[in-house]
């Protein structure tokens, strides 16, 4: 168990997510789930029912796993939601929630996980989003926060190094529902399909693993070849 890598995945009971929690535990990794709602039963686990917005939860959170786990190898901060309404109708209050989860959340994890990741000479991994780089309508606080992620993600790279990496995945349309997908949805992709949260779920535990070693304040965008693909209206 000493030996056992421990890894903190924060919205890890659902989606992408659930995709990493599955895949670390698959690699052999010991894995915290922190997340408000419960991760599907057998799930093997340690959930911890957590709100990452807020300071005072975060510190349990990562203290509880210095006095359980007795060390953290890797972070994987994915934990974020979207409002979807006009600017005129966003109120403050929501604005600031969408970026207390989506970004204030990794400043507040890292800033108290810290010394463990150093110590373990450890890895984090941001989960930003192709709105990062482009929008749709309506969209402004989930956009922001994603932009804000990337750029703190090569702030704590360079601030950080080389004790800690830190990295940023940037998924597209990733299929975390099940939903009912259509031949065209699938075709737009120059991949040739949705991607899946295993999709994600590979390229994290490649990045926080050793062959990893020297990439750091990088971004991956993984949304099969969306944003390099020119759309005109016909």
């Amino acid at each position: 168990m000493a030996d056992q890598r421990v890894a903190l995945v924060t919205g890890g009971a659902k989606g992408i997510g659930l995709g990493v929690a599955q895949r670390l535990l698959r690699d052999g990794w010991r894995v915290v789930a922190a997340d408000p709602e419960k991760p599907p039963a057998g799930l093997a686990v340690r959930h911890v029912a957590a709100d990452v917005s807020q300071e005072a939860a975060v510190r349990a959170l990562v203290g509880g796993i210095a006095q359980q786990e007795g060390r953290l190898d890797a972070l994987v901060s994915n934990a974020g939601f979207m409002i979807r309404k006009p600017i005129r109708d966003l109120a403050l209050a929501e604005w600031n929630a969408v970026l207390g989860t989506n970004l204030t959340a990794t400043f507040l994890l890292v800033r108290e996980a810290e010394a463990m990741l150093r110590a373990a000479k450890g890895a984090v991994v941001t989960v930003a989003s192709t709105r990062a780089h482009q929008s749709e309508a309506n969209t402004e606080s989930y956009s922001a926060s994603k932009g804000g992620l990337l750029a703190l993600t090569h702030a704590l790279a360079i601030s950080l190094g080389p004790d800690v990496r830190v990295n940023c995945v940037s998924p597209g349309w990733i299929d975390t529902k099940g939903e009912a997908l259509r031949p065209e949805d699938h075709a737009q992709h120059p991949a040739g399909r949705v991607g899946r949260p295993e999709d994600i779920a590979a390229l994290v535990a490649w990045l926080v693993g050793p062959e990893a070693g020297f990439v750091t304040g990088a971004e991956f965008v993984i949304d099969g070849g969306m944003t390099r693909k020119m759309i005109y209206a016909e």
